[in-house]
């Protein structure tokens, strides 16, 4: 199936409007309201509107047609701007406590062992909820600076009620932003397990390969010291207690737990509840939350949130402390997952976790943040080798293979994998559950990130082709008829009603903005490609050369037209030598048939 971002983000957004053209917005889905499936509803319009210029909706002047079109089951593109201030408010007021503390509990995303949460299990905050909500923020942000500048001057009525709630709820849009960032920073953990522990012996099964666990260690140790020593001497704030990270003979893991975590020491820099609440989760990284949170950092660490200067002076701290944490866990897993010079870890699928737990899924997820840490560094160190191993999970994942007669893989699409909340018995509850089923658009998202690496036609075609698969096995789970025809996800084609699960529908859309911005970057260039065109360049411009010694002295002559004509041609061609060289390589060629005409001609008009 053909990847078209644009298209596809329009019904995307025309979809959703359409959706809550009829029912309240903020209303759930397949899951009940909460503040992590809400902030994925708003994010499916303010991320496209603040990631791709052709999509802001800040200005509505500016609106081109095709986005008109879209908005039309919500009216004139002149009051978009309001009735998105009006959903944020709501939000905002639905997710804080009546002192204004923002809220950031999952509610109904949680499941338990046996029978319902407690209400104080369904008021736990959860990594995922922050790094949404960073997001949110940030976009939001930025989509408000926008629309106070386009409403700035004179103002109708409707306008000016706009612009005057802006300033409001820009300061409670930061306060979330910070209580998020704040929540994020006690949520990283550094698992220092003692040699003899479970934990231990997992984390050493896993990275020996074809190595005895008395050679692993020191060669471990050794790849990992740098990463020892920054996180020893660097991670001040927020940290841990009793972690002796330092100690060479421990191994250790680095990421993010569920949520605040037990041993979290208190940030007292920002006045919010989230820098001095006990946290509850258990003190070991869990993958699917680190890759959560190293996704909302992303989005807070972009060039263009530095340019517009939208965070403040605790922000930044608070940002400086998330970016140590985001490299020093990118790079561990990144490292972890290549260790040793024969098989990688990461090539023996399925991945054990720490905790015993083993699955495709996470050998995905550590694949995945592999390639952020390739996208990152702009390299394409091991890119071939990482894209084999896409291609093995696509096949596991029934993704570019056929699903057999009970087969256990669809079980990764849904319900997803189920991951237990260690920590989250409290109130008399029993250990919460989390079903992340997210193997589909995790697949479909890296592949298109890795595609704007600087790599050869072969490997860039295979990661075409797997997100093509990938966006074809997703095209079966949107539903198609309904008012919520055009979302996600119906991973059952027999079943319907099921509601819209907006956790896969925003991931949807994240692909989709992933897949337009890397549209937009410049094809391959591959030297070859260049010294081919380089060599027709070379004869054309020599025989063009030639050719202007021939031309008749008076002006616009047949010939000195076509001379120009091919001088434009070999212009161009020299412009976008290094960017776009198969064209220059075309256009030297159409060239070099030009020249060849005219050298033609010339021959038979003297005979």
């Amino acid at each position: 199936m053909r990847i078209k971002p644009r298209q596809q983000l329009l019904e995307l957004w025309r979809a959703v409007f359409t959706y809550r053209s009829a029912d309240p917005w903020l209303g759930g889905g397949r899951d009940a309201s909460n503040s992590i499936n809400d902030a994925e509803q708003l994010l499916c319009l303010l991320y496209p509107a603040t990631e791709i210029t052709a999509f802001a909706l800040h200005q509505p002047d500016n609106v081109a047609p095709d986005v008109h079109r879209a908005l039309e089951p919500w009216g004139d593109s002149t009051v978009v701007g309001g009735l998105l201030v009006g959903l944020l408010e709501e939000y905002l007021r639905r997710y804080s406590e009546p002192d204004g503390e923002p809220i950031f509990s999952a509610g109904s995303y949680f499941r338990a062992a046996d029978g319902q949460p407690t209400d104080a299990q369904l008021a736990l905050d959860v990594v995922d909820s922050y790094s949404m909500s960073l997001s949110l923020c940030i976009a939001a942000l930025r989509f408000l600076r926008g629309l106070e500048g386009s409403l700035a001057g004179e103002l109708r009525q409707s306008d000016r009620d706009v612009f005057e709630r802006i300033a409001p709820l820009r300061a409670k849009t930061s306060a979330r932003l910070t209580a998020a960032m704040t929540g994020l920073v006690r949520s990283f953990v550094i698992h220092t397990p003692t040699p003899g522990e479970p934990a231990h012996r997992e984390i050493l099964r896993m990275v020996s390969q074809n190595r005895t666990p008395a050679e692993t260690l020191p060669r471990l140790t050794r790849e990992l010291e740098r990463l020892r020593v920054r996180a020893s001497n660097e991670v001040r704030f927020g940290q841990l207690s009793g972690v002796d990270v330092a100690d060479d003979r421990r191994l250790f893991e680095c990421g993010w737990g569920w949520g605040v975590v037990e041993t979290a020491a208190e940030v007292d820099i920002v006045p919010t509840r989230v820098g001095r609440m006990p946290g509850h989760a258990a003190p070991r990284p869990y993958l699917y939350f680190t890759a959560v949170a190293l996704d909302g950092i992303s989005d807070l660490a972009s060039q263009r949130i530095q340019e517009l200067e939208l965070l403040n002076d605790e922000q930044r701290a608070l940002g400086d402390a998330l970016q140590l944490r985001f490299e020093l866990a990118r790079t561990y897993w990144s490292t972890v997952a290549r260790f040793g010079g024969g098989r990688w870890p990461l090539e023996d699928i399925p991945w054990r976790t720490s905790d015993g737990q083993e699955s495709d899924y996470y050998s995905l997820v550590v694949t995945a943040i592999l390639i952020q840490d390739l996208v990152h560094r702009d390299s394409t160190d091991d890119l071939a080798r990482t894209v084999a191993v896409f291609d093995q999970l696509a096949r596991r994942g029934r993704i570019t293979s056929r699903v057999t007669t009970a087969d256990p893989a669809v079980a990764l699409h849904h319900p997803g994998v189920l991951m237990e909340l260690a920590g989250s018995d409290i109130g008399g509850g029993s250990v919460l559950h989390w079903y992340v089923s997210d193997y589909a658009t995790m697949l479909l998202k890296r592949c298109l990130q890795a595609s704007r690496l600087r790599t050869d036609v072969r490997t860039r075609d295979q990661l075409m082709s797997l997100a093509e698969a990938a966006m074809e096995h997703l095209a079966t789970r949107m539903k198609g008829n309904g008012a919520a025809a055009g979302l996600w996800d119906e991973p059952d084609p027999a079943a319907t009603g099921a509601g819209v699960s907006w956790f896969i529908t925003e991931r949807m859309m994240e692909c989709l903005v992933v897949a337009h911005n890397t549209f937009e970057t410049d094809p391959l260039a591959p030297v070859t490609m260049v010294n081919r065109a380089v060599d027709l360049l070379s004869e054309a411009e020599h025989l063009l050369n030639r050719e202007e010694l021939r031309i008749e002295g008076y002006q616009l002559s047949p010939s000195e037209r076509e001379v120009g004509r091919i001088r434009q041609k070999l212009d161009r061609a020299r412009d976008i030598l290094v960017e776009q060289p198969a064209t220059a390589h075309s256009l030297a060629a159409e060239a070099l048939v030009a020249l060849d005409d005219l050298a033609y001609a010339r021959r038979e008009a003297t005979r």
